[in-house]
């Protein structure tokens, strides 16, 4: 039995949608049952349980793990195939025409001025931030058509480029900038606790909002902790997580949190500080076996276009010089 195993086929969805199937796939994964013992369990003829079971073992949600012969009678015992599963779906438009693209990965406030862009061409643009690295490996999986990332490798110090070499050594992609982003501290107005940089996080009295793992901004935090020696464990309100940079400064402006790491854009739009640390790149990651696609090719062309880098300019913090350029290419 595996411990995680990621739900991504309709056969798996459609099984567990059933609530008497998922019951039984709860009951297996806490230990292997016979169809004797799950229906006496749940009160249900064994010839109804043996169907149910069977299309589970069909969808690769349970296997049979173990046979016993007692007096002349096989029992035959069945168990989950993993100790916890987790379903990632995502349901878009089929048509012949141009269709809505799914972005995931990395929040970013220009993706709504790039979904206004390609809406121009008919094509629609759904973003749902997940966090850089999640992006990549559902753009792997062929979860999404887009993903959104800015990882810092500080080893090579360089943005996304090694995260692909590793991610994708065996399938083609291109990345290409959307704009390079300045990120800082988000603090309450005024600045009050006069934080100025990743090691003052540490002092007690302040209280951080971070971001989830996975994501760029954790991302880069991780490294600067390293580097400045400090204990992420020992950071108070280091385990408090939002999926977004609004999230963020919605954290700060409610009194919820002293202090986190954000895009200059969310600090003002909230009316909060901001203390520059750093400008980052980033970048939209495609498969490039999907670049003759005309949804692919209508976001490729905005990313060109004069009236996107208008539109991505008037956001606070965003750099516009080398949005459209290729960033990298495997």
């Amino acid at each position: 039995m595996s411990g995680l195993t990621t739900i991504d086929q309709h056969a798996q969805l459609s099984a567990i949608a059933d609530p008497r199937r998922l019951a039984i796939l709860r009951m297996l994964m806490v230990r292997p049952l016979t169809i004797t013992q799950i229906g006496e369990r749940i009160g249900k003829h064994p010839a109804w349980v043996r169907h149910h079971v069977q299309v589970l073992v069909a969808a690769g949600l349970a296997q049979l793990v173990e046979e016993r012969t007692v007096r002349n009678y096989t029992e035959k015992y069945y168990g989950a195939a993993a100790g916890a599963f987790e379903a990632h779906m995502i349901i878009a438009p089929e048509s012949d025409e141009p269709r809505t693209l799914i972005a995931l990965g990395s929040h970013d406030l220009g993706l709504e001025k790039l979904k206004e862009d390609v809406g121009g061409a008919h094509v629609g643009l759904v973003s749902v931030p997940v966090g850089s690295l999640d992006g990549l490996i559902a753009l792997r999986q062929g979860l999404c058509d887009i993903a959104g990332c800015h990882l810092f490798d500080d080893e090579r110090n360089e943005y996304n480029t090694p995260f692909l070499r590793h991610l994708f050594p065996d399938m083609p992609v291109l990345a290409v900038t959307l704009a390079y982003r300045e990120q800082g501290l988000i603090t309450a107005p005024g600045n009050p606790l006069r934080l100025r940089g990743v090691a003052d996080l540490a002092r007690p009295e302040v209280r951080l909002v971070n971001r989830n793992p996975g994501s760029g901004t954790r991302v880069w935090l991780d490294a600067q902790l390293r580097h400045e020696h400090l204990d992420a464990a020992a950071i108070p309100g280091y385990d408090s997580v939002v999926p977004t940079h609004t999230a963020v400064a919605a954290a700060i402006a409610a009194g919820q949190a002293d202090a986190g790491i954000g895009l200059r854009a969310s600090a003002e739009a909230s009316g909060l500080s901001f203390t520059p640390l750093f400008m980052e790149r980033y970048d939209l990651v495609m498969r490039k076996d999907r670049l003759s696609d005309e949804t692919i090719d209508a976001v490729l062309d905005s990313l060109t276009s004069r009236r996107l880098r208008n539109a991505l300019g008037s956001i606070a913090g965003y750099d516009t010089m080398h949005t459209g350029e290729e960033a990298a290419e495997r």
